[in-house]
C-alpha cells in the first residue's frame, strides 16, 4: 500500500517543532547574520565596480542565467551577491516551515518570518530595476534601505525567538527610568536617519558601481556633514544609555546592548572621519556599510529591551 500525499504531510508536520527550540533560534540568527552579510556583499559589488557584472536581469547575460568566463571577476562578484539572496530565501522558508505548528500560538515569530520571506521577491525586483536603469543611484539606495529594514526585522525575530522580548519573554530585567525607552527609540530613529542620509552621500560620491553609472548630482561634501548630525545623536543616545545602565545598575541585556551600541558608534565614527580625510577608500566604505548594519541592529535591540523592561 502506498502512502498518500496527505499522510506524508501529516507525518512531516508531526516532526516540526511545537515549541520554540534550538532549530528556530538557529534560523533566526542565520537570518540576521545573512542580512548583514548581504549588505557587505552588496557593498562589494558597488565598490569593485561590479554593479553591471551581470548586465541584465533576471539572467546574468542575455544567453546565460549564470555568470560566464567572459564576464570575469565582476560577473563572479555580482552573481555571487545574487546567489546569497537565494540562500536567504531558503533560510526564511525554513523558518516558516519550522513555525508551521506554532503559526497561531506564535504569530509574532510567524509574521516576522513572513515579512522576511516576502522581501525576497521585492529585493529581487528592486535589484533588477537597479541593473536595468544602469545603477540609478536612487534605486541603488532603495535597495540598500530595504536591506537595512530587513536587518531590523531579523533583529526583532532573534529577540522574540530567544524570549528576550515580546509577549513570550521568559526573563525579567532590572527596572529602568521612564526616559529609557523613549531615548532608546529616538536613538534607533537617529540611526535610521543616518543610514538614509548615508545613502544620499553615497549617491553623490565616486563609488557608483560602474564607471558609467550616473550620480545624483548633490553636493557630496555638504551632505557628508549633514549625515554626521544624526550620527552625533546616536552617540549621545548611546552615552545616555550607558548612564542609565550605571545609574540604575541595569546589568544584563540592557547594559550589554548599550555597551555594544556605544562601541559600534565609536568604530563607525572613526571609520567615517578616516574615510572622509583619506579620499573615501573602498575598503573603508565597505566596512562602514557593514558596521552601519550592526549599529542599526544594536540600536533596535536596545530599544526593544528598554521597551520590555519594567519602569523604575
Amino acid at each position: 500500500m502506498t502512502t498518500t500525499g496527505p499522510t506524508v504531510l501529516k507525518r512531516f508536520a508531526a516532526r516540526l517543532p511545537r515549541e520554540v527550540d534550538r532549530r528556530i533560534r538557529a534560523l533566526s540568527i542565520a537570518s540576521l547574520v545573512g542580512q548583514i552579510v548581504l549588505i557587505g556583499t552588496g557593498g562589494a559589488v558597488r565598490l569593485t565596480s561590479s554593479g553591471l557584472g551581470c548586465p541584465t536581469w533576471p539572467r546574468c547575460t542575455a544567453e546565460s542565467l549564470t555568470t560566464t568566463a567572459e564576464m570575469g571577476l565582476h560577473g563572479v562578484i555580482e552573481f555571487g551577491n545574487r546567489l546569497l539572496t537565494f540562500a536567504l530565501t531558503a533560510v526564511a522558508l525554513a523558518m516558516l516551515v519550522m513555525l508551521w505548528n506554532l503559526r497561531k500560538e506564535r504569530r509574532d515569530l510567524f509574521w516576522l518570518a513572513v515579512g522576511l520571506l516576502a522581501s525576497v521577491p521585492a529585493q529581487a525586483i528592486i535589484g533588477g530595476i537597479t541593473v536595468l536603469t544602469q545603477l540609478n543611484p536612487w534605486v541603488v539606495g532603495l535597495h540598500f534601505l530595504v536591506s537595512m529594514a530587513l536587518v531590523v526585522l531579523a533583529m526583532l525575530l532573534v529577540n522574540r525567538a530567544f524570549g528576550r522580548t515580546g509577549r513570550f519573554m521568559d526573563r525579567s530585567y532590572p527596572a529602568l527610568p521612564g526616559s529609557a525607552f523613549p531615548a532608546a527609540a529616538a536613538t534607533a530613529v537617529a540611526a535610521g536617519a543616518a543610514v538614509v542620509l548615508g545613502v544620499v552621500v553615497t549617491g553623490a560620491g565616486p563609488h557608483a558601481g560602474d564607471a558609467d553609472a550616473p550620480r545624483n548630482g548633490l553636493d557630496w561634501d555638504l551632505f557628508s556633514h549633514i549625515h554626521a548630525v544624526p550620527a552625533y545623536l546616536v552617540a549621545f543616545g548611546a552615552l545616555f544609555g550607558i548612564w542609565v545602565a550605571v545609574r540604575y545598575r541595569a546589568r544584563g541585556a540592557y547594559r550589554n546592548g548599550v555597551a555594544a551600541l556605544l562601541a559600534l558608534t565609536v568604530v563607525q565614527t572613526v571609520l567615517g572621519i578616516t574615510q572622509y580625510y583619506t579620499g573615501i577608500p573602498p575598503l573603508l566604505v565597505g566596512t562602514h556599510m557593514v558596521v552601519a548594519a550592526l549599529l542599526v541592529a544594536a540600536a533596535v535591540n536596545t530599544a526593544d529591551i528598554a521597551k520590555h523592561s519594567p519602569r523604575a
